[in-house]
């Protein structure tokens, strides 16, 4: 259940990802089709507020893969050292650490709720179109939770297996 909605919170970040892409393309091709209109004195224009746009949606969807990446044990891990240890110090390593991350995207989601109610008292708003940032925090905040929810639920998985998966 919960690697499932890893899952498709990461295929949101992805719908998120190829949203900037698809509209950074949009506006390269106007300034593109400006440059050959400026032969001839015409004009075309880019697209209104795409630098807010992109600010926001990379704020928003830049965490949105650590939950689907922790759930597949897809972090960088260095074992040189422990893999000359007995398997039940291996799994108790890997269990502490994965305990370290859960608290440690807890504490960047404090921060973050923390940030989210400055700009929220700010009244912030993009230079552009003038849209609030705080919205922005939201999945942010929602991805460190899932991530922490991820690798609480591996350190206390009976069935953990030996350490991060190997590709």
């Amino acid at each position: 259940m919960i690697e499932r909605l890893a899952r498709w919170w990461a295929l949101a970040g992805g719908l998120l990802l190829f949203a900037i892409m698809a509209v950074t393309t949009l506006n390269i091709a106007a300034f593109s089709a400006d440059q050959v209109a400026a032969l001839w004195g015409g004009n075309v224009y880019g697209l209104t507020g795409y630098e807010d746009f992109v600010t926001l949606a990379i704020a928003s969807c830049g965490l949105m893969f650590f939950p689907w990446c922790q759930a597949q044990r897809g972090h960088v891990v260095v074992d040189v050292f422990t893999n000359h240890l007995p398997r039940s110090v291996r799994h108790a390593l890997d269990r502490v650490w994965l305990l370290v991350i859960c608290a440690l995207a807890l504490f960047l989601a404090y921060w973050m709720v923390q940030g989210l109610v400055q700009v929220w008292n700010d009244d912030a708003l993009t230079a552009i179109l003038g849209w609030p940032v705080w919205p922005s925090f939201v999945p942010g905040i929602v991805s460190l939770l899932l991530w922490a929810v991820v690798a609480g639920h591996q350190a206390f998985e009976p069935s953990y297996g030996d350490g991060p998966r190997r590709v």
